[in-house]
């Protein structure tokens, strides 16, 4: 067992031998902190063994999966964790992040929706809608009101800022999107200014 693991255990005050769910899913969340996306499973597994009905367990073990490429795995975690619990915005929104990993931008669309509808002062759930409306190029306006709203809760968020930049410039907002592309090169994404050189001459 990693060292540093078994000393993390110990400072967090868990026994190396704890039997209940709670304990065996911080000891995932410690592997999972730790990139061991494979250990960390294990431990959640133990924790969903000792309580079925443990959604944030089934929420970690599907971000776990997530993290190993697993996404229809993560998907059916995800599916069981909402089951449990279907008032937890990030459990939506992680969903949808999986969906959209398989390209599913439509489900993953409908569970930012929801999220939203739970939590409406996410920015990052606003920035993957908008992504996810982005790729499939039917609703860039939508996009845009999406990167407006998490650029509204995040100001300093580059990337949307970047992101909304290059809708912009789809829709013909050349001065509009050129600000948004300046401004996320303020921000420190270099990879504006690549953009800039491209479009804003």
């Amino acid at each position: 067992m990693n060292i540093l693991f078994i000393i993390l255990l110990l400072i967090n005050g868990y026994s190396l031998f704890s039997q209940t769910a709670v304990e065996w899913n911080e000891r995932g969340n410690i592997q999972y902190d730790l990139q061991d996306y494979r250990g960390a499973i294990l431990n959640y597994n133990k924790a969903i063994e000792l309580n079925p009905n443990y959604a944030n367990a089934y929420n970690n073990r599907a971000n776990a999966k997530s993290d190993l490429q697993d996404y229809r795995g993560a998907i059916l975690d995800y599916n069981k964790a909402i089951e449990l619990n279907p008032n937890d915005a990030d459990f939506y929104h992680n969903r949808g992040d999986a969906k959209s990993d398989l390209e599913d931008y439509r489900g993953s669309i409908l569970d930012y929706n929801k999220s939203i509808e739970l939590n409406s002062n996410d920015a990052g759930t606003y920035y993957n809608r908008g992504l996810a409306k982005s790729k499939l190029k039917l609703d860039y306006r939508g996009a845009i009101l999406d990167f407006n709203r998490a650029i509204e809760l995040n100001p300093n968020d580059a990337d949307a800022y970047h992101c909304r930049g290059l809708i912009r410039l789809l829709v013909g907002e050349k001065n509009n999107a050129c600000f948004d592309l300046s401004k996320a090169g303020e921000l420190g994404l270099h990879d504006a200014y690549e953009s800039i050189r491209e479009f804003c001459r």
